[in-house]
């Protein structure tokens, strides 16, 4: 049974960081994508990042380029959203997900067929 498991979410004050964690168990991410997403309260899950496993590349929504950047370490099976320079906006339950890849790592690219349970990020003002 594959899972993906989040963590490092939490409560922290405008201008602070995070880093979110994404570990998979039962399968490596090779050859798929991994992406971040957030859903805040009342709206719709939105794409945060992706990266491409094998060669690294990436992509951001424009809410995340400048302040997140999403890494991967292969030996640990493991993706990571570094967030810095938080905003109250930023306030959202944040999933990783993994799929196959089409053409990219944004969500109209790739199928994103497994997800993890989500973790919390509160970001007050």
């Amino acid at each position: 049974q594959v899972q993906l498991v989040e963590s490092g979410g939490g409560l922290v004050q405008a201008g602070d960081s995070l880093r979110l964690s994404c570990a998979a168990s039962g399968r490596t991410f090779s050859s798929r994508a991994v992406g971040w997403f957030r859903q805040a309260p009342g709206k719709e899950r939105e794409f945060v990042a992706g990266i491409r496993w094998d060669s690294g590349s990436t992509d951001y929504a424009d809410s995340a380029r400048g302040r997140f950047t999403i890494s991967r370490d292969n030996a640990k099976n493991t993706a990571y959203l570094q967030m810095n320079s938080l905003k109250p906006e930023d306030t959202a339950v944040y999933y990783c997900a993994t799929g196959p890849i089409w053409l990219g790592v944004r969500p109209e690219f790739a199928q994103y067929d497994m997800w993890g349970q989500g973790t919390q990020v509160t970001v007050s003002s």
